[in-house]
């Protein structure tokens, strides 16, 4: 076992981190929690900047349109080409599987 998948372990089980499924290629897709705000601070700060460094980048290149409401609640569409680029960076999965479990059941 590498160093890694002993953090992924551990963030398991403390319960900061839930396996939620497969993706097309086979790989593992993982959501971090609610939970690790609490648990894992370290880990939910670095996840915060990697996406937010994400969103950033497709903006920058005009692949991601910004809006705001009346309360500046910010909400974003991403264009033809810059869903392609978010299902690169894995994005896709995450974001589906964040409206997924804001569904009511």
């Amino acid at each position: 076992m590498n160093e890694e998948d002993g953090y992924m372990d551990y963030y398991i089980e403390i319960g900061a981190v839930d396996l939620v499924g497969v993706d097309k290629s086979g790989e593992f897709i993982f959501r971090i929690t609610d939970k690790a705000q609490e648990v894992a601070p370290e880990l939910w700060k670095a996840h915060a900047e990697h996406v937010d460094e994400m969103l950033v980048s497709l903006f920058d290149k005009g692949l991601l349109d910004l809006s705001y409401d009346e309360q500046l609640n910010a909400s974003f569409t991403l264009t033809e080409e810059g869903h392609a680029e978010a299902e690169k960076m894995g994005l896709i999965e995450m974001f589906e599987q964040q409206n997924e479990d804001d569904k009511p059941l």
